[in-house]
């Protein structure tokens, strides 16, 4: 039924359906889904590059099961701030961490981070973050130093002293610099290669194209980063326009 979950039969279709490149909307319209069932399920399990039927099938009953025990066990626990539905919070996290794990991210510091952007408060502690993902502290401390070498996290001390990792919007300007700049050190080798390999040769200009890309693509980002910087400090329903307008001092 186009309301019931997908079988396993639908999953190997949307797989085959993947593989000769159809898109969503088509492997939607052939099991008779929404064609944002179909994207739903491609992107929280794997992305379709990676997508398998049976890993898909196999990770959908655990997300069942889990939360299933969860309902159990906490049948009277208090409800989620702002009448949030448990369920549906818990497939969207699945969906971000996956989105997440396509950009790159492995899967623990995609969860961490995930964790950190569906938190009010946009920060948790080390203890705090082992008891939401079930986890070890060792698996948060090693996720923790991994996005802070990325600049997508950063540590303080709360009044009580204790050490909280948290996620703020300037963050991600950071972030976006700091990606923008590890450009550099390949164009600069990119260019000493031109004088290695001589001047005019195929490879030579191979090389200095590679530059001159990475270059432009560089400027580019940081040029429009530092405009939309205003962006990430508005509140939603602002005109863009206004949020992006470059600040006096730039």
């Amino acid at each position: 039924m186009p309301g019931g979950r997908l079988t396993q039969q639908e999953r190997q279709q949307i797989a085959l359906g993947l593989a000769d490149s159809l898109p969503y909307a088509e492997i939607a319209r052939r099991l008779d889904r929404p064609t944002s069932t179909i994207t739903r399920e491609v992107m929280r399990n794997g992305g379709p590059t990676a997508y398998r039927s049976d890993l898909a099938h196999r990770a959908t009953e655990r997300r069942a099961h889990r939360r299933g025990s969860a309902t159990s066990q906490g049948a009277e626990s208090a409800p989620l701030p702002h009448g949030r539905d448990a369920e549906a919070l818990a497939a969207y996290e699945d969906t971000f961490t996956t989105v997440l794990m396509a950009t790159g991210l492995s899967k623990m510091p995609a969860r961490v981070l995930t964790c950190l952007f569906t938190t009010d408060a946009g920060s948790l502690t080390a203890p705090q973050l082992a008891q939401r993902l079930q986890v070890s502290p060792a698996s948060i401390s090693k996720a923790i130093t991994f996005l802070e070498s990325q600049s997508l996290v950063r540590r303080e001390r709360d009044e009580r002293r204790r050490e909280r990792y948290v996620v703020d919007n300037e963050l991600f300007y950071q972030a976006t610099i700091a990606s923008a700049r590890a450009n550099d050190q390949l164009v600069e080798t990119a260019r000493q290669g031109v004088a290695v390999l001589g001047p005019h040769t195929p490879a030579a200009t191979r090389l200095e194209n590679i530059a001159r890309f990475l270059d432009f693509i560089s400027e580019s980002i940081t040029r429009a980063a530092e405009q939309a910087r205003e962006v990430l400090h508005t509140k939603p329903g602002t005109a863009p326009d206004d949020a992006a307008r470059p600040r006096d001092d730039q």
